[in-house]
């Protein structure tokens, strides 16, 4: 008997009923297993080393399903993309006929195969390296899945009850500012948090959509303070990374509802890309485009709270709040591309300290967000230090290396060593990468 058929594998996978396609299983795979088509997320058997890397960051627990079966009869990658459920577990009986001896024994791993080095592997080394999958010791505890296919309640329906535009008319980059509202549902989320938005109709082979992710650009106590409500930045997609055209399903869906319409809403999702809580914790936030959503959500949280405090002075009352510094870091192609620009420059200036990248400018040079973060590291590099600064990166999967090595090089600069700086801000939770 072949070797192969005398050996049982606990296979990874991903049960594709409830992941929510946020790519965070594949941005952290050091081997490169994780691949996905335009339906689902999928572990190839044939590179996945069981090195579990992927589980925490998962925001929904999909990624955490294993399956006993022969090792030469694995899922494949073709099978795994075709799934809507994951398969029943096999019984012993028919781990037996299929020739497997041992199936009581443990997993037994294949080795990972040689994967290709280029931008987006090493895009994913610096989710791995780098990234915290803890939250900030001072976050509040967050609700996770309280609603999606495999809870109590398979959705729950929001009303619109607001649609803006924030980026300007006449731009290709048509982003959107939609406030849902839960009515008498309990939804509660954290600055941080995700929802997921299932999208009407069906795809191509006639099934339905599934949910598509987006950050909540809100504080905990709503968009409007008291009301059990949450907004999302939205951008309308016209077009795939190769920029050819397309129509985003959910993108174009949600830019295009009116007030009183309602959308079907699952989660809320994420655990560890939260804010602190405790007094004099600094955030720096670097973000591009609608990466500024969770960004949004901290800076109005904490803007609340000092207006609160001055509020609760002016009464004589002893309420003043320790905040810490703020300083945002945002990017995008064009003034008139970047959401919310003119909110920003209403924040008052000894709230927070904003700087703003533009790479496509006419008759000015490229910068981006790690070019200012270069030249504020006389700053920036105190806080790298200071076990209360929280570090947030938000955006395109292609600033996260740029990012990185920028903090790196300012740390080093300093005089830091970078190997404990990052090993502090990853096992603290104070480095979060949240990119696409």
């Amino acid at each position: 008997m072949d070797l192969a058929d005398a050996v049982v594998l606990k296979q990874h996978l991903i049960d594709p009923e409830i992941c929510i396609r946020c790519n965070t299983c594949e941005a952290t795979c050091p081997v490169g297993a994780v691949t996905h088509d335009d339906r689902n997320y999928v572990v190839d058997p044939a590179k996945c080393n069981a090195c579990l890397a992927c589980l925490p960051p998962c925001p929904t627990g999909s990624i955490d399903n294993w399956r006993r079966v022969p090792l030469a009869r694995a899922y494949s990658v073709a099978e795994q993309l075709g799934w809507d459920e994951l398969p029943d577990e096999l019984p012993p009986e028919a781990l037996a006929e299929a020739g497997a001896a041992d199936t009581a024994g443990e997993a037994l791993p294949v080795p990972a195969a040689p994967t290709e080095v280029g931008a987006e592997a090493a895009a994913s080394a610096v989710s791995v390296a780098y990234g915290a999958t803890v939250p900030p010791w001072s976050a509040a505890h967050p609700y996770t899945n309280l609603y999606g296919p495999k809870a109590a309640q398979r959705s729950v329906t929001a009303t619109v009850v607001g649609n803006v535009r924030v980026t300007e008319v006449g731009t290709e980059y048509d982003t959107h500012h939609l406030v849902l509202d839960f009515g008498s549902t309990p939804f509660p989320v954290l600055e941080g948090q995700s929802i997921g938005v299932l999208p009407p109709g069906s795809d191509a082979a006639g099934r339905p959509h599934h949910a598509r992710q987006y950050s909540i650009a809100s504080p905990r106590n709503g968009e409007r303070p008291g009301y059990n409500n949450v907004s999302l930045t939205i951008k309308r997609v016209l077009e795939d990374h190769q920029g050819r055209p397309v129509r985003g399903v959910a993108s174009n869906y949600l830019c295009d509802r009116q007030v009183g319409d309602t959308v079907q809403v699952i989660g809320p999702f994420g655990s560890s890309f939260l804010m602190p809580n405790h007094p004099r914790s600094h955030l720096v936030m670097i973000c591009t485009g609608t990466g500024s959503a969770p960004m949004r959500a901290m800076t109005e949280w904490r803007r609340r709270q000092r207006a609160a405090a001055a509020a609760g002075a002016r009464q004589g009352h002893d309420s003043a709040v320790e905040g810490g510094k703020l300083l945002l870091f945002f990017g995008a192609r064009t003034r008139e591309e970047l959401p919310y620009f003119g909110p920003l420059q209403n924040l008052p200036k000894d709230f927070i300290d904003i700087h703003l990248a533009f790479s496509r400018t006419p008759g000015s040079p490229k910068r981006y967000v790690q070019d200012l973060m270069r030249e504020r590291a006389a700053d920036l590099a105190p806080l790298l230090a200071d076990p209360n600064a929280h570090f947030y990166v938000c955006g395109l999967k292609a600033m996260e290396e740029g990012v990185v090595l920028a903090l790196r090089d300012i740390a080093t600069q300093a005089g830091q060593d970078w190997a404990a700086t990052a090993e502090a801000l990853k096992s603290q939770g104070r480095l979060h990468l949240e990119t696409y």
